[in-house]
């Protein structure tokens, strides 16, 4: 227990009621009996458990499986993920403890999620919450937990767990750092395990009725396979377990070097194995890649309505090889760790999908059949109009009634001296601006537009009369209008661009149309 003002890291070590073998360390820890969610929440905490197990049979006959393939969505919790349940449960033992008090600053070391859960519980509860977070996880939680008020940390991606740098070793520093902090540390508190013993296990037994017939869990702290495992083992004792583990990481075979470097998948498999993952409970291990396990995640989005995330697609993979020899009448749980949320620009994306060559084969047969509707066709056959442009030194208002004359919602932005492109001005960013104070109706163009960086090592995309309309209806999957450019010069640091048309879908639609 730390004093006044001291900053600590809880230890599993608290004298308790019960000590079964939940966790390698064998700590002495609380039980509590899993309650039914009320009717009216008393917060947004009490919505965290008794999420739906879902069957996933159309998975199930298209894989040729025989038994019965069932879902656990933790994505319904009220973080998004099942790490809601270890980060409610670990403030709440540490709040009895007394270790965590009010005013006090919750620290942590995560892949995002369970930094999202005790992020939640912060906002709720008043505490000051400080996430380490490695570099490879995606922008989408990193929004999420500054929206819930964290403070964010990045650390390298390629640390090595016991590294000073790493999202560990910086967690440590700060709780030393920090007076009145405290680390939860989810790779060595005994309530992660104990949570899913006594949540997840039992809701899954529950609705089974004690038949279960095989377990498979994504592998990272250890918490939650750990935790399952111990409490169906003891209701069914046939039950096996499969975890889930990414080529990259060892916690399958700790004894054997890590294959295959770095892996895309976010949320599972660890370069140490933490004091929370009981590997003497898991009874077969999965390796997974990253590409089948988006895959199938899209699958599960695409097939099954479930939106869930990348880690789900390697469970549910490594779910339908292990399930395999299941038989007729056999039940195989797999547990969906997370929701699409948190990866809306990574293998939701096509480009990104594309770029690391993981897209599926259904996706880029689609994609060849949609291109093949345009043949050779370029924006030079849609005959496109000259571009009505405005000088950078032009009126706000001069935008606007040009606008308004010729019934668009923006324009190119041009140099009154060189006729480059800059930039693009758009009604709603004049509204904004004038509305917010922040420009008049008298302020210049370039006070109120959009620029474009043009430099080698901006992400302009460059458009011109020769591009083809396949790739073109591409770029308005993600935009309204492409403006149409002819270059004036390249030099090391830049690419200068004169604007000769604006096309929009309407434009491709009317062609598609008329080609028909």
């Amino acid at each position: 227990m730390m004093s006044e003002g001291q900053s600590s890291a809880i230890e599993s070590t608290t004298t308790a009621a019960c000590a079964c073998n939940v966790s390698p360390t064998n700590a002495p820890h609380f039980h509590k009996e899993l309650k039914p969610e009320p009717a009216i929440l008393g917060s947004v905490l009490e919505h965290i458990g008794n999420t739906p197990l879902v069957r996933l049979d159309r998975l199930a006959k298209s894989e040729s499986l025989k038994c019965d393939l069932l879902a656990k969505c933790e994505f319904f919790n009220a973080g998004g993920s099942v790490k809601d349940r270890i980060a409610i449960r670990m403030v709440e033992e540490a709040e009895k403890q007394g270790i965590l008090k009010p005013g006090y600053t919750i620290i942590e070391a995560t892949s995002g999620n369970t930094g999202i859960g005790l992020a939640l519980a912060s906002a709720v509860k008043g505490y000051r919450c400080i996430i380490t977070l490695p570099e490879k996880m995606s922008r989408e939680k990193v929004d999420v937990l500054k929206g819930l008020g964290a403070e964010i940390v990045r650390t390298p991606t390629d640390a090595a767990w016991d590294s000073p740098d790493s999202h560990i070793g910086v967690a440590k520093r700060l709780n030393k750092e920090i007076p009145n902090s405290v680390i939860l540390d989810q790779y060595n508190n005994v309530y992660n395990p104990v949570a899913h013993y006594d949540g997840t296990a039992e809701e899954i037994l529950k609705a089974c009725n004690d038949d279960i017939d095989m377990i498979v869990a994504g592998t990272g702290t250890g918490g939650t396979i750990s935790g399952l495992a111990r409490k169906i083992k003891e209701r069914c004792p046939k039950c096996i377990v499969v975890g889930i583990d990414p080529v990259g990481s060892i916690l399958a075979d700790p004894e054997a070097p890590a294959e295959g470097g770095a892996y895309q998948v976010e949320g599972i498999g660890y370069d140490f194995v933490p004091e929370t993952m009981h590997r003497g409970l898991v009874d077969r291990w999965i390796k997974t890649e990253d590409r089948p396990s988006f895959v199938m995640a899209r699958r599960l989005i695409r097939e099954e309505g479930l939106l869930a995330g990348g880690s789900s697609g390697a469970a549910v993979e490594g779910a339908i090889r292990a399930a395999r020899e299941l038989g007729a009448g056999k039940r195989c749980v797999v547990i969906l760790p997370d929701s699409v949320r948190n990866y809306m620009t990574k293998f939701l994306n096509d480009g990104w999908m594309s770029k690391l060559g993981f897209i599926d084969e259904g996706a880029e047969q689609e994609k060849k059949r949609r291109a093949s509707r345009w043949g050779s066709a370029t924006i030079r056959d849609l005959d496109p109009k000259e571009a009505v442009v405005i000088a950078a030194t032009s009126s706000a208002r001069e935008a606007v009634e040009i606008m308004q004359e010729n019934g668009f919602d923006q324009l190119p932005v041009i140099s009154s001296n060189t006729g480059t492109l800059l930039g693009i001005v758009t009604l709603g960013n004049v509204l904004s601006r004038i509305s917010s104070g922040k420009a008049d109706a008298d302020s210049t163009v370039k006070d109120v537009m959009f620029r474009f960086k043009t430099s080698s090592s901006s992400t302009f995309r460059e458009i011109t009369l020769d591009t083809r309309l396949s790739t073109l209806e591409e770029f308005f999957e993600g935009n309204t209008a492409a403006i149409v450019t002819e270059r004036l010069s390249v030099s090391n640091q830049r690419v200068a661009f004169k604007p000769v048309s604006v096309v929009t879908y309407v434009d491709i639609l009317s062609y598609l149309m008329s080609h028909s």
